[in-house]
C-alpha cells in the first residue's frame, strides 16, 4: 500500500526535502556561512560584521583564528571546528594566521553579476554629490525625501534623524558614523541581491529607487 509520502503532495514534499538536504550537504563551508548570514535578512552581513568587530581587540581590522572563531559563535552559526578552519584559511590566502576584516567581508558577500554591480555604483555615485567616496547626511538629503517618511508625518522623528537612521541601513562593523562608505553599499545590496532571482528585475528596482 503506497503511503502518503509516496503520492500527492507528501511525495512532493519529501522530494524536495531530499533535493535541500543534498544542496546543503554539497554546499561549501563559506556558502553555509553566507546562507546563515542571508537568513538575518538584507542586513545579515551588517549584522554578521558587528558581531566580529566585537572580538578585533585591538582594532586593527585583522582577525586571528580565535577572533574569527568567537565572531561565529557570537552570531550563533553552526559550523563544525573543520568548517570553521576551511573559511578562515580561505581567506588567510598568506597563511599569516590574520585575516583582514574587510576581505572577508567581501568574500562572504553573495555572488553578483556585473550589471547588478555597475547599478550599485550608479547609484552610490548619483549619492555621493561631492565624489570623495563617502555618502554623508548632506548628500542623502539631496535626493531622499524625508517627507515621505511615516515617522517623520507623524512628528516621531525629525528630517535629520529620519536622514540618520537611513544611512544606518547601509553601515557595517558596528560603527555608526552617518557615514557610508562605497563597500558598505555593496554590503547592503548584496544582501538585497541574493533575493532578488533576475537582473531585470533587480534593474528596476534600483532606477526605481534611485531614479537612475
Amino acid at each position: 500500500m503506497a503511503t502518503s509520502l509516496d503520492m500527492g503532495d507528501g511525495g512532493d514534499a519529501k522530494a524536495e526535502m531530499k533535493k535541500k538536504t543534498k544542496a546543503q550537504l554539497a554546499a561549501t563551508p563559506m556558502e553555509k556561512l553566507r546562507e546563515a548570514a542571508l537568513r538575518r535578512g538584507v542586513n545579515g552581513i551588517q549584522s554578521m560584521g558587528r558581531a566580529f568587530r566585537i572580538f578585533d581587540d585591538n582594532g586593527n581590522s585583522m582577525l586571528d583564528y580565535k577572533e574569527f572563531r568567537n565572531g561565529l559563535r557570537e552570531f550563533g552559526v553552526q559550523l563544525s571546528p573543520a568548517e570553521m578552519k576551511d573559511i578562515f584559511d580561505s581567506v588567510d590566502i598568506d597563511n599569516s594566521g590574520t585575516i583582514d576584516f574587510d576581505e572577508f567581508i567581501l568574500a562572504l558577500r553573495p555572488p553578483m553579476s556585473k550589471a547588478r554591480k555597475n547599478l550599485i555604483d550608479q547609484a552610490f555615485d548619483k549619492l555621493d554629490k561631492t565624489q570623495d567616496g563617502v555618502v554623508t547626511v548632506e548628500d542623502i538629503e539631496r535626493v531622499y525625501d524625508v517627507r515621505q517618511h511615516a515617522k517623520y508625518k507623524s512628528g516621531q522623528w525629525t528630517e535629520k534623524k529620519v536622514l540618520q537612521e537611513f544611512l544606518k541601513t547601509f553601515e557595517i562593523g558596528g560603527v555608526v558614523d552617518s557615514q557610508v562608505t562605497r563597500e558598505e553599499f555593496h554590503n547592503y545590496y548584496a544582501g538585497v541581491s541574493a533575493s532578488i532571482d533576475t537582473d531585470v528585475y533587480f534593474d528596476l528596482m534600483m532606477r526605481t529607487i534611485w531614479k537612475l
